[in-house]
């Protein structure tokens, strides 16, 4: 299993890092790609790849709650560790919020649209976030569909129109454990075999949405990449295949897309 979106530099995880990591590999996953969500967490999602070369790679960009908060040379700063490091593995997450709005919604585009030009200069998957912003956001895209190598709907929630629009211009989707949440999650549950196997992407988003299917319930409620399995046996339920086939695309499609190597197959 890959897990194309974990937030290890959150500070729930700065007294185990190690530990979570051994669980992880013991669990079956293969490889992590570590989330940038500012200049500085990108730069610290650099530094714990260099302590775990084998196992982490990352991403680079600034959340759209982070937009308010960018310094001018901002992109001059994400291009520099992108192309200094080969464990970046794409830009982002970058992308538009409107259910929260931490950052106007114009600075979240302003921000947003230089990332994207970004991964089209330096030929980076997108590693995109959108929650209530879906026509604005894919507005932003459109001009640059066809020009990067990939983009990719990281925690994927949306409707099946917003789906179906995704998967037209081969977006490839992130699953996480929001589907496995029998409450809010239905909506998703019921769209999810739209999705090709040859789209699919798994994630925790860690420490976040800790899957509800997990039992016994762990005493924490902190997420952790040693819980992807939970995502793949819910998506193996809703797509009527068995598990080994949701790992294999899911982990084929994420090593291909964001060049891991020696992780495919």
């Amino acid at each position: 299993m890959i897990d194309i979106g974990v937030n290890l530099t959150n500070s729930r995880f700065s007294k185990d890092l190690p530990e979570v990591i051994d669980r992880a590999q013991l669990a079956g996953v293969k490889h992590c790609l570590v989330t940038g969500t500012s200049v500085a967490e990108s730069s610290q999602a650099v530094a714990l790849c260099q302590q775990y070369p084998d196992f982490l790679s990352s991403t680079c960009g600034v959340h759209p709650h982070d937009a308010d908060h960018v310094s001018d040379d901002f992109i001059e700063q994400l291009r520099l560790l992108t192309t200094s490091h080969a464990c970046v593995k794409a830009i982002g997450e970058c992308g538009l919020d409107f259910n929260r709005n931490f950052s106007t919604p114009a600075n979240q585009q302003r921000v947003f649209e230089a990332q994207i030009a970004l991964a089209s200069e330096l030929q980076k998957p997108l590693f995109l976030h959108q929650r209530d912003a879906f026509d604005t956001w894919f507005g932003c895209l459109k001009p640059y569909l066809g020009k990067v190598p990939a983009m990719v709907s990281h925690c994927f929630t949306g409707n099946q129109q917003e789906l179906e629009t995704c998967l037209a211009h081969d977006m490839y989707i992130g699953i996480t454990g929001w589907v496995c949440d029998e409450r809010r999650g239905q909506a998703l549950q019921s769209i999810v075999p739209l999705i090709p196997l040859e789209r699919l992407m798994i994630e925790t988003d860690a420490p976040y949405l800790t899957p509800r299917t997990i039992r016994p319930k762990p005493k924490s409620s902190r997420n952790e990449p040693s819980y992807l399995g939970f995502v793949v046996s819910t998506l193996a339920q809703l797509y009527g295949e068995s598990e080994q086939v949701i790992i294999e695309h899911s982990q084929n499609n994420a090593a291909r897309v964001f060049k891991l190597g020696s992780c495919h197959g």
